[in-house]
């Protein structure tokens, strides 16, 4: 393959990659700016006068002001979550790669498991109202935890292999225990794949909707994405507040994207060369 030739792949990809995220992403900026009765249209027409603000306030202010909730709860839900699974998927990733046993391949292989396998949601819940979390924001914490670790665990252990086994050996000599190799020596090394799973991870959270859904029920533990039901129903769509529902709970993890987009690719490359 030609010079000229790759660069007009990559040309290419670039504009089919421009369209499939701008285009989405401009609707609905232009429909948060309409009215109830243009935005009802569903088209790509000008906006016929600035009504993003009365929409903004309406979006925040309808049922009892349950975007402030939301958003509460989404920030406490993702802020926990991704801590405990940083936290967790190092330990374990730290282990599996420093210590080889026969159970290795075991435990390696129900890690894929969980990566491959879908959840069940009916088991989950019965288990939950067995232990009286179901409803209960910390019992979503929990299992957000639990459907990250299997990514977050690989991510860790790859980039663990690469970091010299002298390291703690010398660590050892000089008197640490191993708790203290873990989060003296090891850790403050992961700053890169911490990083790229911060990220990721925070983002998934944010933004997922099924579960909170299925575990999370109740107005008072909305979270951000399930106050878009606030505007649309079988008979009637608000599509001037929905659309601006989305572009209000959309900011946030987007902003998180852009900032961390270069230490992202480099934390999931650090990993590839051993593992």
């Amino acid at each position: 393959m030609t010079k000229l030739s790759s660069r007009l792949i990559g040309l290419a990809a670039i504009l089919v990659s421009a369209v499939v995220f701008l285009v989405p992403f401009i609707f609905i900026i232009i429909t948060a700016f309409k009215d109830k009765q243009q935005a009802a249209l569903l088209d790509f027409s000008w906006p016929n006068g600035f009504h993003l603000w009365s929409n903004l306030v309406e979006v925040v202010t309808t049922r009892n002001w349950m975007m402030v909730t939301a958003f509460i709860n989404s920030t406490i839900l993702t802020v926990a979550s991704v801590t405990l699974l940083v936290i967790f998927a190092a330990m374990v990733g730290f282990v599996l790669a420093r210590r080889k046993t026969r159970f290795n391949g075991l435990i390696e292989f129900l890690i894929l498991a969980g990566l491959m396998i879908p959840p069940a949601v009916v088991p989950t819940i019965w288990l939950l109202q067995g232990i009286g979390l179901f409803g209960k924001l910390h019992g979503l914490i929990l299992i957000e935890v639990a459907y990250g670790l299997p990514f977050s665990i690989i991510l860790y252990r790859a980039f663990i292999a690469t970091i010299p086994r002298e390291l703690d050996e010398a660590a050892i000599i000089d008197g640490a225990r191993p708790l203290d190799v873990f989060f003296r020596v090891i850790l403050p090394l992961l700053w890169p794949v911490t990083v790229t799973n911060i990220v990721v991870q925070s983002v998934g959270v944010f933004n997922d909707f099924t579960n909170p859904l299925y575990y999370l029920p109740g107005n008072a533990n909305a979270t951000v994405q399930l106050t878009l039901y606030n505007f649309q129903s079988q008979f009637n769509t608000s599509y001037n507040l929905l659309f601006t529902n989305i572009l209000l709970i959309t900011i946030p993890p987007l902003l998180v994207f852009l900032f961390f987009n270069r230490h992202i690719v480099a934390g999931m490359t650090a990993g590839a060369v051993k593992g």
